[in-house]
């Protein structure tokens, strides 16, 4: 019997909201051991903002601490619904090169799934492994 995104997604998750600072999301980042957190304005998904995203769109940009997250943020999220199969989101997660996957139900965001999540099941390993492979193509950066 295949898994879920809802067996094995992350619900308690660390958000900010488009207003807030980019300092504000880097200091969560910072005390939740994460490199993404999702942006919420009213349980709904509206970007993601990533430890990359700040350095690459703000600090060598030469920004302030003070930007709102929804400048510096990706606002074209891929997510997934919880109860997609966890080697569908694996594909869906290697095609667009990503790393976490926001799980969204009725518009609202119930959940993350990150790579290292597959490979906590023995079966999914390789899997993880074929799309860290995926992922880690280069790419010109997204300014």
């Amino acid at each position: 019997m295949s898994q879920t995104l809802r067996d094995i997604m992350t619900t308690n998750v660390v958000s900010v909201s488009p207003q807030q600072s980019i300092q504000e999301a880097a200091r969560l980042m910072r005390e939740h051991n994460v490199g993404a957190l999702p942006v919420v304005e009213n349980g709904q998904l509206k970007g993601i903002i990533t430890d990359r995203d700040i350095t690459i769109r703000s600090t060598a940009q030469g920004q302030e601490d003070n930007t709102p997250v929804s400048q510096v943020m990706s606002s074209s999220t891929v997510e997934a619904s919880p109860d997609m199969d966890v080697h569908e989101a694996a594909q869906l997660m290697a095609q667009h090169q990503i790393r976490r996957l926001p799980v969204v139900e009725n518009n609202r965001l119930v959940g993350m799934v990150a790579l290292g999540d597959l490979a906590t099941g023995n079966i999914y390993q390789h899997e993880a492994q074929e799309t860290l492979a995926d992922i880690s193509e280069p790419t010109e950066p997204n300014l």
